[in-house]
């Protein structure tokens, strides 16, 4: 039997099984071209971190490149129920392909998780200076400019952004018999407190998810608190 620990598959994803960095793909390849070409393979990474919410048909974990597709679907899909009016839809699709990108160095933080909070924002900050720093200068001041709007919540594209990422866990939650809630001990209120800010973008999905809590509650899938 081995005595090694097992790696924590919510961690940041180990270096490739081969031992250190992926060899470039075309080593004499144009400079611009080569940082671009490096930072996909780079973010390739993002697939091999897991999340704490499970998928809703074979139950495994959903990882973060899921999650930030689905995120990208949910908001061309729920677009429409934004309370801001003119909303720029393609700037949040573009704030949400790009943010979770950090936690390839920083780790999936449990939105639970009070003790991993501390200190998040710092970690995920060094991993964007590092990941989006791999691309051309031009490439890498923007995709880190949108990780910025994002955590800072100030325009109403951020904070759509951001709802559509507190409700889609929860959605998935509701789905699998609030599964992660059920696995950490979480109750109703402490969902409703976290979540909260879903209501500063969309009054509609606010009240869709307050009714997600209140029917897990009666079906005994979440802790009434």
């Amino acid at each position: 039997m081995s005595l090694l620990r097992p790696p924590d598959p919510g961690a940041p994803a180990a270096e490739s099984e081969g031992g250190g960095q992926p060899p470039d793909p075309v080593p004499d390849a144009p400079d611009r071209l080569a940082r671009q070409v490096r930072f996909l393979v780079e973010t390739d990474r993002l697939k091999e971190i897991l999340r704490q919410t499970v998928l809703t048909r074979s139950r495994r974990r959903e990882d973060d490149a899921e999650h930030s597709w689905h995120l990208c679907l949910c908001a061309l899909v729920l677009a429409e129920h934004a309370d801001a009016p003119g909303l720029d839809v393609l700037r949040v699709l573009r704030m949400l392909i790009v943010h979770d990108l950090v936690e390839i160095d920083a780790g999936d933080t449990f939105a639970y998780d009070q003790a991993g909070a501390a200190g998040q924002h710092e970690r995920e900050a060094r991993a964007a200076d590092r990941i989006f720093g791999i691309l051309p200068e031009d490439q890498a001041r923007d995709l880190r400019a949108l990780w910025d709007e994002f955590e800072e919540r100030r325009t109403p594209e951020a904070r759509f952004a951001a709802a559509v990422d507190r409700f889609q866990p929860m959605l998935l939650n509701a789905c699998t018999e609030g599964h992660a809630w059920r696995k950490h001990g979480v109750t109703a209120p402490r969902v409703l407190a976290r979540n909260a800010g879903v209501a500063a973008a969309s009054t509609a999905l606010w009240e869709y998810a307050a009714l997600m809590v209140a029917e897990a509650v009666r079906r005994g899938h979440l802790d009434p608190g």
